[in-house]
């Protein structure tokens, strides 16, 4: 049997999609006999590889590094789950949306709510550009599968990895599967 090539994603977010996966617990260790994880926040993998059977995707698109590694994640995936409230609408990283563009959020962080010598990070390469909108990965790449909650439990994640696994598409339904935050 081949084992299916994972990977997961943290864009735009604040890891709490990544600990539910943690609380799959025990089924980790049965999950890690049938797949190979070859890219996550989990493992020391520093380029994105080619060839990925599933990709959770945790976080919104918020900056221009986030644009491009969704872009690189979506080319080289055969299923692209979009991993959570943020990812599936934008929710939280989003708060920042009504306020127009990304100047105002930096001026107010970084230079009306400074101590002292107020200075907006600007270092090309290191720091990365905010985009003037946090969207949600739909936006800019197809998704194949849908998993929201704020964070979604490990009982969602597992029902989704379990038909993965199969090679079936995963069927969420109910409160318990398709709720929000």
């Amino acid at each position: 049997m081949t084992r299916l090539k994972l990977a997961t994603v943290w864009l735009g977010g604040c890891s709490g999609c990544h600990m539910s996966f943690l609380d799959l617990d025990e089924w980790l260790i049965d999950l890690a006999a049938q797949v190979d994880l070859v890219y996550s926040p989990f493992a020391d993998a520093k380029e994105y590889p080619p060839g990925v059977d599933v990709v959770l995707v945790e976080g919104a698109i918020a900056n221009e590094d986030h644009l491009q590694m969704i872009q690189i994640v979506r080319e080289r995936s055969h299923i692209l789950v979009s991993f959570g409230d943020c990812a599936v609408t934008g929710n939280v990283t989003a708060l920042r949306n009504p306020l127009g563009s990304a100047e105002p959020v930096l001026q107010r962080c970084y230079i009306e709510a400074a101590d002292i010598h107020g200075t907006i990070p600007y270092e090309p390469g290191i720091v990365p550009t905010l985009l003037d909108r946090v969207i949600p990965v739909h936006t800019v790449v197809p998704v194949d599968i849908y998993l929201p909650g704020c964070p979604p439990s490990a009982t969602q994640i597992k029902a989704v990895l379990e038909a993965l696994l199969r090679g079936e598409k995963p069927r969420l339904k109910g409160r318990e599967f398709i709720k929000f935050g």
